[in-house]
């Protein structure tokens, strides 16, 4: 595997704006007193907040990012803390990835592959939702698969893709590695990251907003909403 000492300060994600501006529960109380019923009920079953409990076991609260990160610390955690089902190309359903691109069209691309199949999997076939961009600078030690586009681990179909680049992921992180940078399945002559470990993650920021929209079945659709 070739190593790369990997230092990029403007990446980009996209994360659905139903999870970026407050806490889920802030609707739902009037006081301190029914905030803290509420956070309790919610550290129950929220992974993010279990995983800072030390109550996942993929994960020590030590690696996770604090406030004292800046903005965006909630959001690296839950990309570490939230998982699908199955898990995705560089992870296992135990313990998340930060997923980035080095341009926004690519992570529109993928995010529009994934979106696009879980609605199918589900018979839908109208959906809007909006995602905001974020800017991060990712630095560490990366596994370079730039040259590998056949490497197993990028095969197209998830069946044989992701349990490749699952074992690699693992691997790479039993090493004491960072990451991996890799050329986009989903959109040729993409470049994507896949931070295995938060501390990857220097800094964040908000970017623009994107509305993707599918309608009769097809798209998406992509829009520039704003920012």
């Amino acid at each position: 595997m070739e190593l790369i000492d990997f230092d990029e300060r403007q990446t980009h994600r996209l994360l659905s704006t139903a999870y970026i501006d407050e806490p889920a529960i802030a609707p739902l109380y009037d006081n301190d007193r029914e905030k803290d019923i509420l956070d309790a009920i919610e550290g129950e079953t929220s992974t993010r907040l279990l995983g800072q409990t030390d109550q996942l076991d993929e994960f020590s609260p030590a690696e996770l990012l604090t406030p004292a990160f800046g903005y965006g610390w909630t959001y690296v955690n839950a990309a570490f803390t939230y998982t699908r089902a199955g898990g995705n190309r560089f992870n296992r359903e135990g313990r998340g990835v930060w997923y980035a691109a080095m341009d926004v069209v690519t992570c529109l691309r993928e995010v529009g592959f994934h979106l696009t199949r879980e609605l199918r999997n589900a018979n839908e076939t109208e959906n809007v939702t909006d995602y905001v961009q974020l800017l991060a600078h990712l630095a560490g030690k990366m596994v370079d698969l730039r040259a590998q586009p056949a490497a197993p681990c990028l095969n197209p179909d998830p069946a044989i893709g992701y349990p490749e680049g699952q074992k690699l992921a693992a691997e790479i992180r039993a090493a004491g590695h960072h990451g991996v940078v890799y050329p986009s399945v989903r959109h040729p002559g993409g470049i994507c990251i896949a931070a295995l470990q938060p501390a990857v993650i220097r800094q964040v920021a908000k970017g623009r907003i994107f509305r993707l929209t599918w309608i009769g079945g097809k798209g998406p659709k992509v829009e520039e909403i704003g920012n």
